[in-house]
């Protein structure tokens, strides 16, 4: 690993803070780029993001700006960590600024609500003539932050590209595995979220562990035929992008999207679910592109389906429940 690499990490919530920080202890010089004054602030007089990651000390070497050009300058590795709708402004915003060179990671998971892209996608578009890494994985930003054994995936088109991320990003309790399957990766990352709100609603109803795992099983069906309708490999969906993030944000206490479908099957109207957050949860996000996106490969995913009319057109979560398991019999691959 080279320990002289510069780095510039583009979104101070949980996830942002966390990669920047595990760079820094890698031996990196790193800036976190924050558009709130007082991230920006708490990082550099007291190493610490109270806002978005709060008890957590961080490395003292890491500097914080809300100037991205300054964030940027010299940078030959960036980490996009922005929520996936604004993520192309924060990007196109000052892509003049890239070190010709520069590897580009993206650590933010979702579908772009307007044009259907992957985030890989969007950065491509607006920072051209960059190589682009996409991050994704098992990986609660608090358990990074806190130095918990943690395995992700980088997966690019360039092998050199998703080869950097991985030497840059790797440590004992932080483990990066490569892979070329750019759409299965984001995919996954992409997905889960919203299988995650759908998980959180049945809690939130009072089910129990059978209708969890399955919906959690035939979850990952769904996911994998979507991806695999778009190019991306099956055997993708059985990894720690696919299966191994399902898992953890269907079940994980911090899970932010589980909590939201938590308050929705307890009842809450999506607004009132939404009000007073600072982090955003991608599953609400992910449930209107997923569905978007499904419909144009002319895919089918009940699921996803299900969870869109509950957030989106008033259904009742019970009756949802009660159309997917009525839904006509069929082998359970096919």
């Amino acid at each position: 690993m080279d320990s002289s690499l510069t780095c510039a990490v583009i979104g101070g919530g949980a996830w942002g803070t966390a990669i920047a920080d595990r760079l820094v202890r890698n031996g990196h010089r790193v800036t976190l780029w924050a558009r709130e004054d007082d991230v920006v602030h708490a990082v550099n007089s007291r190493c610490e993001n109270p806002r978005f990651l709060p008890s957590v000390a961080l490395a003292p070497a890491l500097t914080a700006s809300s100037d991205m050009g300054v964030a940027l300058q010299g940078a030959g590795l960036v980490v996009y960590a922005a929520p996936s709708h604004v993520l192309r402004v924060v990007v196109a915003s000052c892509a003049g600024a890239i070190a010709p060179g520069a590897v580009l990671s993206v650590a933010t998971k979702g579908i772009e609500r307007e044009t259907l892209a992957l985030m890989t996608d969007v950065v491509a578009q607006e920072a051209l003539g960059h190589d682009v890494v996409a991050v994704s994985g098992p990986s609660f930003a608090a358990e990074v932050a806190q130095g918990q054994p943690t395995a992700v995936v980088a997966a690019s088109a360039s092998h050199n590209a998703a080869k950097l991320v991985q030497g840059a990003m790797s440590a004992a309790a932080f483990r990066v595995y490569t892979s070329d399957d750019v759409v299965g990766v984001e995919l996954g990352g992409a997905l889960k979220n919203v299988m995650a709100v759908a998980t959180g609603i049945l809690d939130g109803l009072g089910l129990g562990y059978n209708p969890r795992a399955a919906l959690m099983t035939r979850g990952l069906a769904e996911m994998t035929r979507l991806g695999v309708s778009l190019g991306a490999r099956a055997e993708t969906f059985a990894g720690l992008a696919g299966l191994g993030d399902l898992v953890l944000t269907c079940t994980g206490a911090l899970s932010r999207n589980r909590a939201l479908g938590v308050a929705i099957g307890q009842g809450q109207s999506l607004d009132d679910a939404l009000a007073g957050k600072d982090s955003v949860a991608e599953g609400v996000l992910n449930a209107q592109s997923a569905k978007a996106l499904a419909d144009r490969a002319g895919v089918e995913m009940p699921i996803i389906d299900a969870t869109y009319r509950i957030l989106f057109e008033g259904q009742a979560p019970r009756e949802a429940i009660a159309e997917l398991m009525a839904r006509e019999l069929r082998a359970e691959r096919d």
